[in-house]
């Protein structure tokens, strides 16, 4: 790992968090987040639920859970430090040593392996001379190894700060982590026009939105191909039961979903009559009814 603070580790391996982890904050930034955390917990009908976006929260503040943040979490929460360092511990998106200003997973679950996720870390990890959840000496970029970013469709995927690059490659992973630590405007795949830095992340993950949600596709063309293949196909959900209004409605939702795909995906088509297998729909209902009915009158309690 290399110096500067960012997550050195001693020959029996234990990471040398800084001197100012533990140091109390400062009266203006305590103030601010505790007012902030008083929104974050009304939200929820007990406060202790307020744990995981608390925890972002100071993470917005510090770069990472801080042992100062541990304890301001513990104090308006009413918990011991070590129920809430049990939880920081436990999620991989709490990073309880300094942190990179972007965080660049790789995929190497087993469909982006296949596909380059590993020659793309090792390539990665050879150009930045860090490893798994390291730091580079700069601070501006942590290197991780991701069990799946959910995107299986575009493997190889690689995420900064969890904004999607899709269908990666070896070198453009490269010009993609030299644009950031350069400090270079970078656009995702899919989202927001833009990546933001780690600490932006975490606030939104504490609760206060950035603007950035309804920005770009969310939904490529590869994750709407089995939709249009049903479509085509006149194919609907078993007991998909829903009157006209839900359908319409839930169509509705489906068409706004795939605003902006090619044409080959918005292709209208005709409302399915029947289930697959021919089995009519409007008939499998009322047999259930029936049987619901029956079922009933057997047993009037």
């Amino acid at each position: 790992m290399s110096g500067d603070g960012y997550g050195e580790q001693s020959a029996s391996g234990h990471l040398h968090v800084p001197a100012e982890s533990k140091e109390p904050y400062p009266g203006e930034v305590l103030e601010r987040l505790a007012a902030e955390a008083e929104q974050v917990i009304a939200r929820y009908p007990q406060k202790r639920s307020a744990l995981l976006p608390l925890l972002h929260l100071v993470q917005s503040v510090d770069g990472y859970v801080t042992g100062r943040g541990i304890d301001f979490c513990a104090e308006v929460l009413d918990l011991t430090t070590a129920e809430v360092s049990g939880v920081a511990t436990f999620y991989t998106q709490y990073k309880r040593h300094p942190n990179g200003e972007y965080t660049v997973g790789v995929c190497t679950n087993t469909l982006c392996a296949i596909m380059g996720g590993d020659e793309i870390f090792d390539r990665v990890s050879e150009h930045l001379g860090v490893g798994h959840d390291e730091t580079t000496a700069d601070g501006k970029i942590t290197l991780e190894r991701v069990e799946c970013n959910a995107a299986c469709d575009y493997a190889p995927v690689v995420m900064a700060n969890w904004e999607f690059f899709d269908n990666q490659t070896p070198e453009s992973t490269i010009r993609l982590v030299e644009d950031l630590a350069a400090g270079a405007p970078v656009a995702p795949t899919r989202g927001p026009s833009r990546v933001c830095t780690f600490r932006q992340v975490s606030r939104v993950l504490a609760g206060f939105p950035d603007g950035l949600a309804d920005e770009g596709v969310s939904a490529g063309e590869p994750s709407l191909r089995g939709l249009e293949v049903a479509r085509r196909e006149g194919w609907v959900a078993p007991g998909d039961q829903r009157d006209d209004t839900a359908a319409s409605s839930a169509g509705q939702q489906v068409d706004g979903l795939a605003a902006g795909m090619p044409s080959s995906v918005n292709a209208p088509t005709n409302e399915p009559d029947e289930l697959p297998g021919g089995v009519d729909a409007q008939a499998a209902q009322e047999t259930r009814l029936a049987d619901d009915d029956a079922k009933g009158e057997e047993d009037p309690a």
